[in-house]
């Protein structure tokens, strides 16, 4: 398809918004549809569609609901074909024009089942081919469907806001900062190396093209007599150096997405519609009988309480004699401090009015969620550490549930907005990862649980519960309905 196609195609839907609907729909479900996502390039006519989107006043929560329904339907379209032929994708035509994407995408599917579904959504030619295989390889329909859709909630921001967030810039009157585009191509690039490293090439999707086969080639010479990988692998005998990948790529993608959320929620006005609608939402949804648990849980997040876990634990390992243990979770905590601070200062947010009293700091990027955030996921990491690979996904999962009603508690009150308690989970995600990556110099030892640790729990609880008390009659005062 041409260049000049493209701009045509722009061009009569400039003249015709009223068509952006549609053509989002249209094009999500090409995209995704089985063989024709290969031939047609949806990544290129959907950012043109959602710059066109910004630029005519869309409102982006509709461009997002256009396109991830159009990807649903594509890819429901594409399952129910593959219902029809199985057994058959090798010999029906235009199928059987590529056995190898065919091989490939049946692999990655026997691989890893259901999460191909999710997975697949965002990885390059095999994208539109793994409905049709789910389909052929009988995948009951309830559990395609859930799949599919969440998948979708995912993918459509992935690929609308980059588009949409450009198309929103050009509209303005206003010249677009002097880091708009610097920005933006920062965090595109981390997001690009994120893809490329830890799906194409983690996954074996790339396996066999030129830029994977140079890469092999360079880590065929790269042993463990290099600097590099001697400093940053760790060498526990149990885990035969084991690199930080997985670390690493948390803190380029967390950072890369958190540098555009927090462009688009500050710089432009594309996200107000879902700040409002979360606002009107739990304000309908608050009442006496729940205010009580949800202030208990917003209490919980506050900074004090996260900083005495922080020194007990620090006391703890170092008691024990972990001292590269206890100096990264005073990075970490550091980090969290300065970052949030810095932001908030920097950017002066206002907050929702739904407070009696809401806080005087600046509303982005919540600093309760970026404290729970990075408090859950590095105990996770550190206690994950110690279990086997196929485990950790486990404790990543139940220690971040506490997560969740503190992030929640602070949209329930009023005093932080949709974005900002997003963004908050973003950067803390991005300092997990960065502190995670450099604390795997030092994790050569086992870090057993022993009578230290318990004391150390024990004084956390104690101190929580005492502060929940003393606090409460003045949050319940100033945190009620204005």
């Amino acid at each position: 398809m041409s260049g000049d196609w493209l701009r045509e195609l722009s061009a009569w839907l400039s003249l015709n918004p009223g068509w952006l609907a549609t053509a989002l729909f249209s094009t999500a479900f090409v995209e995704s549809l089985a063989i024709a996502g290969i031939i047609v390039p949806g990544v290129a006519i959907l950012f043109a569609i959602a710059a066109l989107a910004g630029q005519t006043g869309m409102p982006l929560t509709e461009a997002l609901i256009w396109a991830g329904l159009g990807a649903i339907a594509g890819d429901t379209a594409s399952f129910a074909l593959g219902r029809k032929l199985q057994g058959r994708l090798d010999v029906v035509w235009p199928l059987s024009r590529y056995p190898i994407l065919m091989a490939k995408g049946q692999a990655f599917f026997r691989q890893h089942g259901g999460k191909s579904v999710v997975i697949g959504r965002f990885v390059g030619p095999i994208r539109p081919i793994i409905p049709l295989i789910a389909g052929a390889l009988w995948m009951p329909w309830q559990r395609f469907l859930a799949f599919n859709i969440v998948s979708a909630v995912g993918w459509a921001p992935v690929y609308i806001l980059p588009g949409f967030l450009v198309g929103s810039a050009l509209a303005s009157d206003l010249q677009p900062p002097a880091y708009f585009y610097p920005v933006v191509g920062i965090s595109l690039a981390a997001l690009t190396a994120v893809y490329l490293v830890l799906i194409q090439f983690q996954l074996g999707l790339g396996k066999g093209g030129r830029l994977y086969r140079w890469l092999e080639r360079r880590m065929a010479r790269y042993d463990a007599t290099h600097r590099f990988w001697r400093l940053y692998t760790n060498h526990r005998p149990d885990r035969g150096g084991e690199f930080p990948l997985a670390s690493i790529m948390l803190a380029l993608a967390a950072s890369g997405l958190f540098l555009l959320w927090g462009l688009l929620a500050t710089q432009t006005h594309g996200l107000e519609p879902f700040n409002q609608l979360a606002l009107a939402w739990f304000d309908q949804l608050r009442q006496p009988l729940l205010d009580g648990p949800v202030i208990v849980a917003t209490l919980l997040g506050d900074p004090p309480v996260l900083t005495a876990a922080a020194v007990l634990a620090c006391l703890a390992l170092v008691f024990r004699g972990y001292y590269a243990a206890a100096i990264h979770i005073v990075m970490a905590a550091a980090l969290a401090i300065v970052l949030v601070w810095l932001l908030k200062f920097t950017l002066g947010v206002d907050r929702p009015d739904a407070v009696f009293r809401p806080p005087s700091s600046g509303a982005f990027p919540s600093g309760h969620s970026t404290g729970i955030t990075v408090f859950v996921t590095l105990l996770a990491s550190f206690v994950a550490g110690e279990s086997r690979k196929r485990q950790r996904w486990q404790f990543y999962v139940l220690f971040s549930l506490p997560l969740v009603p503190v992030a929640l508690s602070r949209l329930y009150l009023g005093v932080h907005w949709f974005t900002d308690v997003i963004g908050g989970i973003l950067l803390g995600l991005a300092i997990t990862g960065v502190v995670r990556a450099s604390y795997s110099r030092y994790d050569r030892v086992h870090l057993a649980p022993d009578l230290s640790m318990a004391v150390a729990t024990g004084a956390w609880l104690a101190f929580a519960i005492g502060y929940v008390v003393l606090a409460w009659p003045e949050a319940q005062m100033n945190l009620r309905p204005a």
